[in-house]
């Protein structure tokens, strides 16, 4: 049984439990690419909402951070972190000016995927005096956004260049289709086919003289592969702060790695199954991303055995089992949730395993800055 107190109280359950010393082991992981390759990390922000790991990545090594959406760059620029790229291509001038505004004081940069986008992107710049950085979203393979690799880079890059507006120094993709790989040699081939689509976009675009000197990839599965790719300089792993179920099926990590879990509550006992009080708004509904169902169920409890979450409803989480007879009522199962990124945002704070053995609370401050 677990046992978890904070300020001398039990913790009252569904709770995010985070350990220190496994994220801290992470990062180092994660950091780790920048010796072997010479390459910068550029965490995304999104996984943890952190603005107490965001300076934890930073100080460890990180370049800047990621976002994914307008709010989530405000709250790391109110806080003093000077170096986001904002991985969404914007097209509410609303939302485009909030983030102008501090191009003056931090490094703001911009991204787009068509010349309908950079356009408007454009206008705003004008009224504004301003030559905002930007770089391009390549598609490697994920089928969201981006353009595709090679001609509708070079013709969007020579857009860009044309106008004379917006500051082009780079280009980015997400394979995010890695996934949905059944093995350790797919992930290897999407992280070739992801790094590849960036680098040979580049040589085409320096044929006619346009220089992209950022050249940045991303997805936790892929990162370290494609991290080896001669001309690639930055990654951008989000949940590898943290791993999850999902990249324990991938094969990407341990269980034992994994540093985030719900704490829940056995609040029934019948004969063929226990439940929890961990549903799906402690948990989520996710069973693997982009469609592949890499992991049992809807999280995985590790307890005197295996055990996973076979079923949800909003606040009961179901294990289908007779082998649970030695599982009292009101006993704590922590389980690892299948996708991190999500789960934390259903949560205000984290109560962290500190490396000395306290818990502390951490605010998840970027909850629901989804806009």
């Amino acid at each position: 049984m677990s046992h978890f107190f904070y300020q001398d109280k039990p913790i009252e359950t569904p709770a995010l439990i985070l350990n220190e010393q496994k994220m801290k082991q992470n990062l180092k992981r994660v950091m780790g690419v920048q010796e072997k390759n010479n390459v910068k990390v550029r965490p995304h922000f999104k996984t943890h909402k952190s603005i107490s790991i965001a300076k934890l990545q930073l100080t460890m090594g990180a370049c800047g951070i990621t976002v994914a959406t307008v709010t989530e760059g405000e709250l790391l620029l109110e806080n003093g972190i000077d170096d986001i790229l904002v991985a969404f291509p914007l097209t509410d001038s609303n939302k485009i000016k909030r983030l102008f505004k501090w191009t003056k004081i931090a490094r703001v940069i911009f991204t787009v995927d068509s010349m309908e986008q950079s356009e408007l992107m454009m206008n705003e710049a004008k009224k504004w005096g301003l030559n905002p950085e930007v770089w391009i979203k390549v598609n490697s393979g994920l089928n969201r956004c981006g353009v595709e690799p090679n001609n509708e880079v070079l013709e969007l890059a020579k857009f860009i260049k044309k106008e004379n507006v917006l500051n082009l120094t780079g280009i980015y993709t997400h394979a995010g289709h890695s996934y949905a790989a059944k093995t350790k040699e797919e992930i290897r081939q999407i992280a070739k086919e992801e790094a590849l689509s960036v680098l040979n976009s580049v040589d085409l675009c320096e044929k006619e003289g346009i220089s992209l000197p950022n050249r940045s990839v991303g997805s936790t599965p892929t990162f370290e592969a494609a991290a080896t790719y001669s001309g690639i300089t930055e990654v951008r792993p989000g949940n590898a702060v943290f791993f999850d179920a999902i990249q324990v099926g991938l094969g990407v990590a341990k269980a034992d790695e994994v540093a985030l879990t719900v704490l829940s509550t056995v609040v029934s006992r019948k004969s063929n199954r226990l439940i929890i009080d961990a549903g799906s708004k402690a948990l989520t509904t996710e069973k693997g991303a982009h469609g592949n169902e890499v992991v049992k169920g809807y999280g995985r409890s590790l307890v005197d055995g295996e055990f996973f979450i076979t079923r949800v409803s909003e606040e009961h989480g179901i294990i289908d089992s007779t082998e649970i007879n030695n599982i009292q009522l009101n006993e704590k199962l922590q389980i690892i949730p299948n996708h991190a990124c999500p789960v934390v945002n259903l949560y205000d704070f984290y109560y962290v395993q500190r490396e000395n053995g306290q818990i502390e609370r951490w605010l998840v401050d970027g909850r629901g800055k989804s806009q």
